[in-house]
């Protein structure tokens, strides 16, 4: 009930916002250039991880020396090129999921590891804050052994660190799918909407809860 109720207390802007929750079939403004630095094909690595909303995931990756870009999409489902509506109506078991493009000389996988870590809630397997439901489930996508490793180690440190388990599994890497151009950067092509919707599913609230400074941001390490 005080959940209830203090949803009903946000101003109506935020609430519609809450009601179409994270992406829409609705056509928005048209997405800008993608925000990256210039990289070398010969030296990019991918990386993918899902960690709810995925427009709520591109901003802290991009921030990041040696990150070209970040792709908003799907993976982990059973239908090949899903649209946002298929996902949306968890018809296909794909996760909302950003793959990282990035320059494994510059920003190791272990640092993406922790920028994501500090933008999860790693305890919540039914989704991600408000967003509900399989499309919002958090997991990492481990191409390679060494990955796996590395994403299972922070994984057992945060276990010990907070003293329960964490219920974000590490899987196989998967087919990657884009989502439509309209979810690209959408933090920056619309981001009068992604705060409403930021401030109203009570993510940075959470964060700064589990992860205090580091809330967010690549912070100390984990």
């Amino acid at each position: 009930m005080r959940r209830l109720l203090s949803v009903l207390a946000l101003p109506a802007v935020v609430l519609a916002t809450l009601a179409a929750g994270c992406g829409t079939s609705e056509p928005l403004p048209p997405a800008g250039p993608t925000v990256g630095q210039a990289l070398d094909p010969a030296r990019a690595d991918t990386a993918v991880f899902a960690g709810g909303c995925f427009w709520c995931m591109e901003k802290p990756f991009e921030e990041l020396d040696g990150v070209a870009s970040v792709v908003s999409g799907f993976a982990g489902g059973t239908t090949p090129n899903p649209t946002y509506d298929d996902v949306a109506s968890k018809r296909t078991d794909h996760l909302e999921v950003v793959e990282v493009i990035y320059d494994p000389s510059v920003v190791p996988y272990d640092t993406l590891l922790q920028v994501y870590w500090h933008n999860v809630d790693p305890f919540d397997d039914g989704g991600q804050f408000c967003d509900r439901g399989s499309p919002y489930r958090p997991a990492i996508f481990a191409r390679t052994p060494a990955e796996r490793a590395a994403a299972e180690a922070t994984k057992a440190r945060i276990e010990e660190r907070f003293g329960q388990p964490v219920r974000v599994p590490v899987l196989d890497a998967a087919p990657f799918y884009a989502a439509e151009a309209y979810h690209q950067d959408f933090y920056r092509t619309n981001a009068a909407h992604y705060q409403r919707y930021r401030t109203g599913c009570r993510r940075d609230a959470r964060l700064e809860q589990l992860w205090g400074d580091a809330a967010g941001h690549l912070g100390p390490a984990l």
